[in-house]
């Protein structure tokens, strides 16, 4: 059986101490402003993206890793023996894997596996770590996808955003609902069903209550939750982050393992914008 290496993308968002603990390969997507391109978390930081949007007035746009990248990334391990199973930013918001798949399709069958997470920053991390314990149990690139894909619908990936604006200019919130949700104060709270975001529930005035349902909701599944890894991901959010931590609950802290806080690279920050908050778990 070969050895097995583990890629991802940079919308993972996981810390980089934890990737090179889980010697995680990272690729990354792309940021780009006026034409021009920007490799995410190489050529760019969150807080450079953030400068640059207050400098040039505008939203950027991304853009996904192409085939010719992945082929370029896989060769050098397909060819030392290696078997891959890559997973990233899931295929009904990026054509990433699409591309990933187009790469896969040019080596020999049964060396490059696919997983799609259905899921977007550190939703694919918790799933990564997953296949990360995986790998090390000595399981085969094929039975790491199997069990990979048997965790994807039991990922909770949901955020807390702050401001409409990000959502807005770039195309992901209408000029009314923003003009109503300034006006009213509305703190949306978006989930991921089914490899979607979906606007799934509101609070109304200050930031903290759409945090105050997000700890609910993890409160809520605490009976059949997975302990190892739970997710704080934030963009530039750090006070919010301290908030979750003190009002979690004493006696589900002390049941996870690792709370891990996280930071959204320029990929999922363009898309969202500062402050935005998620609380990210696996259920059993």
């Amino acid at each position: 059986m070969n050895k097995v290496v583990i890629f991802s993308d940079s919308t993972c968002d996981l810390t980089k101490e934890l990737i090179e603990k889980n010697d995680i390969k990272i690729l990354p997507l792309y940021v780009v402003f006026n034409e021009k391109s920007y490799k995410d978390g190489v050529d760019l930081t969150t807080k450079e993206l953030y400068d640059m949007v207050e400098q040039l007035k505008i939203t950027p746009k991304t853009a996904a890793i192409s085939p010719n990248e992945f082929i370029q990334a896989f060769t050098p391990y397909i060819n030392q023996g290696y078997d891959i199973v890559y997973t990233g930013i899931g295929s009904k918001i990026s054509s990433t894997l699409q591309n990933a798949a187009i790469a896969a399709s040019e080596f020999e069958e049964n060396r490059i596996f696919l997983v799609d997470s259905l899921s977007l920053s550190s939703g694919i991390g918790l799933l990564l770590l997953k296949m990360c314990q995986f790998r090390d149990q000595g399981m085969s690139a094929k039975q790491i996808k199997e069990e990979a894909e048997k965790i994807v619908p039991n990922i909770h990936a949901q955020f807390a955003v702050a401001k409409l604006d990000f959502l807005h200019k770039g195309g992901r919130c209408s000029g009314t609902k923003r003009f109503f949700g300034t006006m009213l104060r509305i703190r949306p709270v978006i989930r991921l069903k089914n490899g979607i975001l979906d606007l799934d529930d509101k609070a109304f005035g200050r930031f903290e209550k759409a945090l105050d349902i997000m700890i609910k909701d993890i409160v809520n599944h605490q009976d059949c939750l997975d302990y190892d890894n739970v997710m704080i991901t934030h963009s530039f959010g750090d006070e919010e982050a301290k908030y979750i931590k003190e009002h979690l609950p004493a006696d589900l802290k002390e049941k996870i393992v690792h709370l891990n806080e996280t930071f959204a690279g320029c990929v999922i920050s363009s898309h969202c914008g500062k402050r935005t908050i998620g609380i990210l778990y696996i259920t059993k």
